[in-house]
């Protein structure tokens, strides 16, 4: 989910069992839809009630290393954090929560998902669903290298 403070400064969260920043989030239960994920995660992790606002990012990843199957991403617009002070870490999973300037925050993730805080910034200002397919896709569905 992409949260903002009032200085419109992207939160990550350092999960405690990754070497890099992340944005909040996770995966879906058993069941359970992707919006119904995002709300539940912030309130986990981050101790926050969130209302979910547009979609803003979908990221397809193909299979990749030891993950067989395909994963999709779906990053939610959480809107403003006025008060940041009512964080309260999920200390079972996370080390630290930070707000980074939108440049630096994409550089804190790994090059595999660092394109989803730019595209992020992009279909909150223009209120339009950013579709990411990665490189391998693009390959795949023109038949060409780039």
């Amino acid at each position: 989910m992409l949260l903002t403070d009032d200085a419109d400064q992207v939160l990550l969260v350092k999960p405690n069992y990754r070497s890099h920043w992340a944005m909040p989030g996770g995966m879906v239960d058993e069941g359970e839809p992707p919006h119904a994920c995002a709300v539940r995660e912030i309130g986990e992790e981050l101790g926050l009630q969130v209302e979910l606002g547009k979609l803003l990012v979908v990221d397809w990843m193909p299979p990749a290393g030891d993950r067989r199957r395909p994963m999709m991403n779906f990053v939610f617009d959480g809107g403003t954090i006025a008060d940041p002070s009512r964080i309260r870490l999920q200390t079972e999973e996370l080390d630290a929560a930070q707000f980074w300037p939108w440049g630096e925050a994409a550089t804190k993730l790994p090059a595999a998902t660092a394109a989803r805080i730019p595209a992020a910034r992009a279909a909150r200002k223009s209120h339009q669903t950013i579709f990411l397919p990665s490189e391998r896709d693009a390959k795949v569905s023109t038949g060409k290298d780039r």
